[in-house]
């Protein structure tokens, strides 16, 4: 089987399958060997929030989820599925799904302590009844509701895309729909906003620094001393555009900053939310808010891992810069005026808790599908 000649990887916003699985989907696609660590997956960061690892977490999304948790590093599992099971009372939505409840044992049900979206469900109004479930007893389902905690116990949401392109001409309703609807819930019935402690996945700054460290490795096992540009391909200005440009972004603020502090770590100032703030090692530092404009938009649990990995890799050089390319084979489509970059339309794609910096989600290069943009990498890399 043909191999990379070139560190590459593949990062989706998918997160209802194992890196191993995608890996194998993208060999037998392309016709050659993709290794498990050149796969991203949306969840595949959340292997770095250890703070949560032995933490009893409700996870939503299909597919193999308590193996997908699992593998990343979660030993506390429950679906919703389970907890349906072991709550009966809580399912109503579907009459002829109604049963009798038998004995119960849901006093003695370890609480709740973090909620991890994967991915849309199948079914949405049992899992949306569920999480609501835990969010307003504070991880004790089975509990009467005396008064709604705030902030609620933390929920990390993987893979934020709204919408996302099939076989079908429309692009169909992704996983930022099912948030979407979560956080329009929670609303309606406490009058309070919904609180991310962490968001992963393209565009989250987090994939990217994830990625980057993936790519540096792999670069290694192929004798490739140092990678100058990294060039970011994909269909979606407003997430893997607006993502590559904004690890661009970064690149260039550290580049910046090691210029005039050459002996001093890259520190990271964070205003955490408070329901973060259990889960965060140490305390951030209040100065250098130079430094923090390069993380913008992250939570405090995920300039926690950032800075982590910073440290981690103190002293590694990094790329120069992170070019974009933007493929027409998506939801992006030069015909239609439904998704696009730089535009002055009113209606945003992308997730709540990102402001969209409509110059971020304009592309360097614009190409017809994926075969032109890696020549067109070639070119620009003199590589044949």
């Amino acid at each position: 089987q043909k191999k990379f000649k070139v560190p590459t990887l593949f990062v989706t916003n998918a997160g209802n399958s194992m890196r191993a699985r995608k890996a194998q989907q993208l060999s037998e696609w392309l016709g050659v060997e993709v290794l498990e660590d050149q796969v991203v997956m949306s969840h595949s960061p959340l292997k770095m929030f250890r703070q949560f690892h032995n933490k009893h977490i409700l996870v939503n999304g299909q597919g193999p989820l308590k193996e997908i948790a699992q593998n990343i590093g979660f030993s506390r599992v429950t679906t919703t599925e389970e907890l349906a099971y072991s709550f009966p009372n809580l399912d109503k939505m579907d009459h002829q799904r109604r049963k009798a409840a038998p004995c119960a044992f849901e006093k003695f049900f370890p609480r709740i302590e973090a909620v991890i979206l994967f991915g849309e469900p199948v079914r949405w109004e049992t899992p949306l009844q569920l999480i609501m479930d835990v969010l307003l007893t504070n991880g004790h389902p089975s509990d009467e509701l005396v008064d709604i905690p705030y902030p609620h116990i933390p929920v990390l949401a993987c893979n934020m895309d709204l919408l996302w392109m099939s076989e079908h001409k429309l692009p169909r309703l992704g996983h930022g729909c099912f948030m979407n609807s979560l956080e329009g819930l929670y609303q309606k019935v406490t009058g309070k906003e919904l609180k991310y402690t962490a968001l992963i996945g393209k565009p989250s700054e987090i994939t990217y620094h994830h990625a980057d460290f993936l790519l540096s490795q792999q670069a290694k096992l192929m004798g490739v001393d140092h990678i100058k540009t990294i060039y970011c391909i994909g269909d979606n200005p407003e997430t893997d555009i607006y993502g590559g440009n904004l690890y661009n972004r970064y690149l260039q603020r550290r580049k910046h900053l090691n210029g005039h502090k050459q002996d001093k770590k890259v520190r990271v100032a964070a205003t955490t939310l408070k329901a973060d703030a259990d889960f965060l090692d140490e305390e951030s530092d209040e100065g250098d808010l130079e430094d923090t404009q390069m993380f913008q938009r992250d939570s405090g649990a995920n300039l926690h891992v950032i800075r982590s990995l910073e440290e981690d890799t103190l002293g590694m050089e990094k790329a120069s810069c992170c070019e974009s390319i933007l493929v027409c084979t998506g939801v992006f489509k030069t015909t239609t005026n439904f998704v696009s970059f730089a535009s002055n339309r009113m209606s945003s794609h992308n997730h709540r808790d990102f402001v969209i910096d409509p110059t971020l989600t304009t592309p360097n290069h614009v190409v017809p599908n994926v075969l032109e943009a890696v020549k067109l990498v070639f070119e620009k890399e003199e590589f044949s």
